[in-house]
């Protein structure tokens, strides 16, 4: 009797060190990798060793063939806080008349500008207001316009050059070489400014609250601030 159990366990505990084996073998044959080169694309996932976004297209690029028509087109998400004409008053933000080119949050007919805004100081170049137009409460923390910005760079291109032709009408950069840093002298803290954007841009950065107090009635098209409203 001990004898027979004694071959049963024996039998047992070999086909149980033979399976151990197989199963050992069998993940080192058929071990899985992440192909080289992916079938197809799959939401979240990003090829290793890849920058974490696309580079950002210099504005100075996109400016000569920019089209001033879309770009009123795109400027009337801006017309019901803003004016453009010549003479026209200011409202929830400034009269942009003649913008290009100004000193930043100054003049304007006394419009009453935030404290951090006037901060940035120096002058509304086109890369300072390509920074502006990414994203307003990146590029001057604690600005009270609430707008989120504007993503597409040849909707700014495009916006750039309708501000450009409503009395400003400074002639347009040259298109910088690969690699190049901007050749425009803002003054000011503008290149702090228009860097902090751009790192956000690349995700280097985190987020910047927007500290600032929206005016009387403006409109609140920033996600982030609609989302803090509605939990008030």
């Amino acid at each position: 009797m001990d004898l027979k159990t004694n071959t049963i366990a024996g039998w047992a505990l070999g086909a149980g060190m033979i399976a151990l084996g197989s199963t050992i073998a069998g993940t080192m044959i058929f071990e899985g990798h992440r192909p080289e080169k992916m079938g197809y694309a799959i939401e979240g996932v990003e090829a290793e060793g890849g920058a974490g976004g696309a580079p950002e297209v210099a504005i100075a690029s996109l400016l000569p063939t920019a089209d001033v028509g879309k770009g009123a087109e795109v400027f009337k998400k801006c017309a019901a806080c803003h004016t453009v004409a010549q003479g026209g008053a200011n409202g929830i933000g400034p009269n942009l008349y003649g913008t290009l080119g100004e000193a930043i949050a100054q003049g304007k007919a006394g419009y009453a500008f935030s404290d951090a805004l006037k901060g940035v100081g120096g002058k509304w170049t086109f890369d300072a207001m390509n920074a502006w137009l990414t994203s307003p409460r990146k590029f001057a923390n604690g600005t009270k316009m609430t707008f989120a910005g504007l993503s597409s760079p040849e909707d700014r291109a495009n916006v750039i050059a309708y501000l450009n032709s409503q009395g400003s009408n400074l002639p347009l950069p040259a298109a910088p070489a690969a690699g190049a840093a901007p050749a425009e002298e803002a003054g000011g803290n503008v290149a702090a400014a228009a860097n902090a954007v751009e790192e956000d841009a690349r995700g280097e950065t985190g987020d910047i609250a927007n500290t600032g107090t929206p005016a009387s009635g403006a409109p609140s098209v920033d996600p982030e601030a609609a989302r803090k409203g509605a939990r008030q």
